[in-house]
């Protein structure tokens, strides 16, 4: 018989986890700072979110209108995305109007909202400061009478109604409004403009109001009406052509040239303009809001630990050949995987180091120590996905850098994006190493996203990358993975064997118990079999920050819980934990369980085969799972429900994991 399940959409529920981010703002248990963060983190996960997800749907509407249903259906989650948005936002301006400004005033910071807030005593400042700093930089654009204005995107504009001031109106003739247009010089001035103290107070404002303060010194001419901030967002998806007979790295450079002027996918404006013009605050700038007192303002994140393990005067290769080792970032240092390269350069016995790059830092530690080791004489292999969303310039810029240096570049494969974080080295007479991680190899990432990484010397691993990297190297054939799975190839079968296995201890009266950590579940034949295991019996407890399309509190899933962790850091590791009857196993890697990376991606994912490293995750996914603060439940229509709604005496679980770690 056919199981009528059912699945949340995956924008609305990706709303709902914006959302939850936006509530950080309100946590007043936050320093201040930090909420103001979250507000910026929130507006621009927005900001990608229409220029990728909502261009992609209207894109999706205008090429099906000739199949009825299917356009009927995207228009309908079109309308119930902007519906949540609109109340989202509200939401925003109601934290940020009612909560941060009066906690800013408190704390002795007066953020001037409009010209018309200014203080006497600051006029002379911000009428100078306009006409030598900020006037230069200006071009008002003309509209109308056949003008037209080229908007772009993400940049915030000023848009002035003005009249001449020799015209008079009569009752049958009124004056003549024209109508100008500003571009914000964000890039040649700051967005927040800081005043001189006063009192013991400091004094900060927007840019564009400071602007508005001096608008008759722009238009001396007219007189002044009125005038709204506005800014547009245009499609930033960018689609290879996989037919076309050019070169992926010509396509690219192409296709980026033309992502400035993708049509036009948001228009957001200032609440308070009339129709006829038909500010918006870009709060996602909020991030550089000066801070005149960082130590009491802003967050003191715990100083990445070094591994008690690892002496300083010890190498790497040497501990994982007796032992497994598994970091876990930004809790431990990222410094021990850039020595761990270092070392590549100056060990005799290095042959060849293999790894991918999805996204690389600025002036990149790990980019530059594999150019040193290729110029040392060492054979080293980067796979370079050219295709990872908004870091493609960056990518194509490393990747000539590395190849100019003698390091043999591999581009990205037609049809499939490589999104699987591995390295691997190998040695002459001694054993060699395989790296797998949940994240980038990306020091400043590092620092802000909770992922693991494992080293291991275990030859069936190290051999299973050695066929990833050739089949990444030669596009082709049918590896054969005996530890390590890779979809398309292994790895829904395993999952669906392990599954099956807690399925069939449920039926027999034993515990039946798994976890799953992602960062996104959305691929509903893999919800199928959660919500079968659901009903066979099997306790699931899932760890999901972002998408979730399962939908708990029905009769099919009354056995799933899950949770979302928004806090400090983004949790992003990937993990799976299979009780097996006592004998659990343990898997970390890079995929969610998203269409694409099961489908249309090359991930890697590995047993963690030491007891020790296995604990460790164990423990973690414990602790995860008892915290009450900064710990949602998921319910049944995409609320998140604090699990503590009154957390003043609760750690936060982020803390109590660096705190675990210390003791390790």
């Amino acid at each position: 018989m056919e199981k009528n399940y059912q699945y949340f959409d995956r924008d609305t529920s990706w709303l709902s986890f914006n959302y939850r981010v936006l509530l950080e703002a309100s946590d007043e248990q936050l320093p201040l700072y930090e909420r103001i963060n979250f507000i910026a983190i929130y507006s621009s996960n927005l900001e990608e979110f229409y220029k990728i997800r909502v261009a992609e749907l209207k894109s999706t509407i205008t090429k099906t209108q000739e199949r009825e249903l299917e356009t009927e259906e995207k228009e309908k989650i079109l309308e119930a995305v902007n519906q949540e948005v609109d109340r989202q936002l509200d939401k925003r301006v109601f934290i940020y109007e009612k909560k941060i400004i009066p906690a800013l005033s408190a704390h002795h910071i007066v953020f001037y909202q409009s010209p018309a807030e200014i203080e006497t005593f600051h006029r002379p400042f911000v009428r100078s400061f306009f006409i030598d700093e900020v006037f230069p930089f200006l071009q008002p654009v003309p509209l109308g009478n056949g003008v037209h204005s080229f908007l772009r995107d993400n940049r915030l504009y000023l848009a002035v109604r003005v009249y001449k001031k020799e015209e008079k109106s009569t009752p049958n003739i009124p004056r003549e409004a024209h109508y100008f247009v500003i571009k914000l010089p964000h890039e040649k001035v700051a967005r927040f403009i800081e005043l001189p103290p006063k009192l013991g107070r400091c004094y900060v404002m927007f840019q564009e109001d400071l602007i508005r303060a001096n608008l008759d010194v722009i238009f001396a001419d007219y007189d002044v009406d009125c005038s709204y901030c506005l800014k547009i967002s245009r499609d930033a998806d960018v689609i290879l052509e996989d037919t076309s007979s050019e070169g992926i790295v010509q396509q690219m450079k192409k296709k980026l040239k033309k992502r400035k002027i993708g049509a036009v996918c948001r228009f957001v404006y200032e609440r308070q303009m009339p129709a006829d013009f038909l500010a918006f605050l870009n709060l996602e700038q909020l991030r550089s809001l000066p801070c005149p007192s960082k130590a009491s303002l802003t967050l003191q994140k715990p100083k990445p630990m070094r591994l008690n393990c690892l002496d300083a005067q010890d190498s790497i290769f040497n501990y994982v050949e007796r032992k497994d080792l598994l970091l876990y970032y930004p809790y431990h240092s990222f410094e021990h995987f850039t020595h761990w390269l270092y070392e590549t350069v100056h060990d005799p016995s290095v042959t060849e180091i293999l790894i991918t790059q999805y996204r690389a830092a600025e002036n990149s530690a790990v980019i530059n120590t594999l150019i040193a080791a290729a110029q040392n004489g060492k054979r080293v292999t980067v796979f370079v996905e050219l295709k990872a969303r908004f870091d493609e310039e960056h990518n194509l810029a490393t990747a000539e850098q590395m190849q100019r240096a003698g390091i043999h570049i591999i581009y990205s494969i037609p049809k499939v994006k490589v999104h699987a974080k591995v390295a691997l080295v190998l040695r002459e007479g001694k054993p060699s190493l395989a790296y797998i991680s949940t994240g980038n190899f990306n020091e400043a990432t590092a620092s802000l996203y909770a992922d693991l990484g494992l080293f291991t010397a275990n030859k069936e691993i190290v051999a299973d990358l050695q066929r990833l990297f050739l089949f990444l190297r030669e596009r082709g054939g049918e590896p054969h993975f005996t530890q390590l799975l890779v979809p398309p190839f292994n790895l829904i079968d395993e999952f669906t064997k392990r599954l099956t296995h807690e399925m069939e201890l449920a039926q027999r009266g034993e515990k039946a118990y798994i976890i799953l950590k992602m960062n996104a579940l959305q691929d509903q034949a893999m919800i199928d079999l959660l919500y079968k295991a659901s009903e066979a019996g099997v306790k699931i407890d899932l760890l999901v920050r972002g998408i979730c399309c399962l939908i708990t509190e029905q009769p099919y899933s009354k056995n799933i819980k899950v949770t979302r962790i928004v806090d400090t850091f983004l949790e992003h590791a990937r993990v799976w934990y299979f009780h097996n009857g006592g004998d659990a196993r343990v898997f970390l890697g890079s995929p969610d369980f998203m269409k694409r990376n099961l489908y249309r991606r090359i991930e890697a994912i590995t047993p963690v085969l030491d007891p020790d490293c296995q604990q460790m995750i164990i423990d973690i996914l414990k602790l995860q799972l008892q915290a009450d603060r900064k710990a949602c439940w998921l319910d049944a229509k995409q609320n998140n429900n604090f699990k503590n709604p009154s957390p003043q005496n609760s750690q936060r679980v982020q803390y109590s994991i660096y705190n675990y770690l210390q003791e390790k």
